[in-house]
């Protein structure tokens, strides 16, 4: 019986060391860390649309016509659509521009092309200069297209995707409200929130670009889901940054970005 208990309990030491030096009966450990930050990612990514669906998915509220709350209801949606105003097209394609290829896209697509050269992705493209070179072409040609994609059914559609600061207070409603801008946007004249489609082609559109143009042939539609993912947590990522970063009139942000934080107009005090 001892004899059992040490060989049972000896077993999955040895897989262990095995995997260590990247046996063939167990991944290297660098392999298996990379796919537990993928697990975890598409983890994240699903909580991310949980959180989102309950604020699109609610109803309006219907008031009976005698009811004293619905002067207030109105009051308040006045307010909001005096508040709101649509950017102009130029505002639009500076925007446009500044997020395609302005200094966040190249330093974003600098730091995914040093993770992927730390974990050898793809491995086809090698280490050193030249290898770390395609990465950074690669991720920044993703992030160009989903940019390209955003703002081009964005116009299409009569979408407003830019980003606007949350009239709340408080951490963890701004957060929510940074994290809910990733899959929304506002649209007509009173600047309404909808569901965007754009927002949601977009991350996908740039890597599915990538699997099929660029990339070695043995990538298909589930390494471009994947890739996507990760593009659609760098932007709200980038949402979340734009959400509680000081840009004050001396901070970064006003200095290399363009004005009320995303380029849209100033939508006053009350929004």
């Amino acid at each position: 019986m001892t004899t059992l208990m040490l060989t049972w309990n000896s077993k999955p030491l040895d897989v262990c060391c095995r995997g260590l030096g990247g046996g063939p009966d167990c991944l290297p450990i660098k392999v298996l860390i990379i796919r537990k930050i993928q697990k975890a990612t598409l983890l994240l990514s699903v909580a991310v649309a949980l959180v989102s669906l309950p604020e699109m998915a609610r109803p309006q509220s219907v008031v009976p016509s005698g009811d004293s709350s619905l002067s207030a209801e109105s009051t308040t949606s006045s307010k909001l659509n005096l508040a709101y105003e649509r950017p102009t097209q130029r505002t639009m394609a500076s925007n446009y521009v500044f997020d395609a290829f302005g200094p966040y896209p190249i330093g974003g697509a600098a730091v995914a092309a040093g993770i992927n050269q730390f974990s050898n992705s793809p491995p086809e493209w090698h280490q050193g200069v030249e290898g770390y070179s395609k990465r950074l072409g690669s991720d920044f040609g993703i992030a160009a297209v989903g940019t390209t994609t955003r703002y081009g059914l964005a116009e299409a559609l009569k979408e407003d995707t830019l980003y606007y600061r949350c009239e709340c207070r408080g951490a963890f409603p701004r957060l929510r409200h940074a994290v809910l801008s990733t899959l929304t946007a506002r649209r007509g004249e009173d600047g309404h929130r909808v569901f965007s489609i754009p927002a949601l082609v977009a991350p996908y559109a740039g890597s599915m670009t990538a699997v099929y143009g660029w990339y070695p042939n043995r990538f298909g539609a589930m390494d471009g889901f994947r890739i996507g993912n990760y593009s659609m947590l760098a932007y709200m990522g980038g949402n979340v940054a734009l959400e509680f970063f000081y840009n004050g009139p001396h901070s970064l942000l006003s200095r290399m970005h363009l004005n009320n934080s995303h380029g849209a107009p100033d939508p006053g005090p009350n929004h």
